[in-house]
């Protein structure tokens, strides 16, 4: 008796929760969507550059699905070092001589794959024809870790500063700190610029500490400025910082708190750089904040840019950590009871 009693009372429970009833029920469903799309059987876009070729040659790598393009050499290289193509060959002198951005690794064997088989086909069978392979950005051999570790430490510093800052900041009001702050003369945005700043000193340790961690204990792939890298976590520890008090400000408790990392945390892993995305999808990830952490990360880190080469990235991180914040104080003003 005292059993049905107790779960009428948690089904009666749940049936008033809507926002527990539709991460049951509908994120689920959400999220293996999303999987069905990106591990599906999707071929993703691997373009390169043809400086000197044989007739025919692009054909051929146009049945391995792979797009070529007409480039001289300074176009290639220029397209190699902006990200729009994924290698380039050159044929000619009874030599290939192959250029590969080994930032994305998959695309990277891809390409090499494909110009090796179109090369060797039948059509092109020449036995003295050898392949110089050079890697403009990246190694042939790099660990599958140092690949993926300029998106992972974002991903870390991001996923763990969002969930401390939620809770702490709706911690903040369920004791009742909160509504005393805003019961005085202190302005809404005083508030929240506070709070960044408080939990910021803290995120700027953590941020050092696993930069440092990650270049100089675990040895993952650095060929740029540490320094930019740095500024890159901070940047990531802010956005992170004011989304997480966003969330917290939505949230009635710990567990609508926890609510919101399948819905603003995870489809961000999916669109940050560690897997190839169908073509059509990779615009998606430009309205996610941890695409453009990803993106300045390896940007420094494997390709060695400088800070030109991430301006856009830490701008547009920047933009989204204000918005957040005016989001914020414009949501505390339903907390304020004077």
């Amino acid at each position: 008796m005292r059993v049905r009693a107790l779960t009428f009372r948690i089904l009666n429970q749940l049936r008033h929760d809507r926002r527990t009833l539709a991460l049951m029920l509908a994120a689920p469903v959400f999220l293996l969507t999303l999987v069905y799309f990106i591990l599906g059987d999707t071929v993703p876009l691997v373009k390169v550059a043809v400086i000197n070729a044989p007739a025919g040659f692009e054909d051929k790598l146009e049945e391995l699905n792979v797009r070529s393009l007409r480039y001289s050499e300074s176009e290639a290289r220029r397209a190699l070092e902006q990200g729009e193509i994924i290698a380039s060959i050159d044929i000619s002198g009874g030599k290939s001589a192959i250029k590969v951005d080994g930032s994305n690794p998959a695309k990277a064997k891809a390409a090499l794959a494909a110009l090796e088989q179109a090369k060797n086909s039948a059509l092109f069978s020449r036995p003295d024809l050898k392949s110089e392979v050079s890697y403009v950005y990246g190694q042939e051999d790099l660990p599958t870790f140092d690949n993926f570790g300029a998106t992972l430490i974002g991903f870390i510093i991001f996923f763990f500063v969002f969930l401390v800052s939620g809770i702490s900041f709706l911690q903040e009001r369920t004791s009742g700190t909160l509504e005393k702050l805003l019961s005085t003369p202190v302005r809404r945005w005083e508030i929240v610029v506070g709070y960044v700043l408080g939990f910021g000193l803290f995120t700027v340790l953590q941020s050092f500490l696993i930069s440092w961690y990650c270049v100089y204990v675990l040895k993952v792939m650095m060929v740029g400025s540490f320094a930019l890298i740095l500024l890159i976590t901070l940047l990531t520890a802010m956005i992170a910082l004011t989304l997480g008090i966003l969330a917290s400000t939505l949230a009635n408790n710990e567990f609508q708190m926890m609510q919101f990392i399948p819905v603003l945390i995870v489809p961000q892993i999916f669109f940050s750089g560690l897997f190839d995305l169908p073509a059509g999808m990779e615009v998606v990830g430009h309205f996610m904040p941890l695409y453009y952490i990803a993106h300045a990360l390896t940007e420094v880190m494997i390709k060695g840019g400088g800070f030109a080469a991430i301006a856009w990235d830490l701008g547009i991180i920047l933009a989204c950590s204000v918005l957040f914040m005016m989001v914020n104080a414009l949501l505390l003003k339903k907390y304020r009871r004077i």
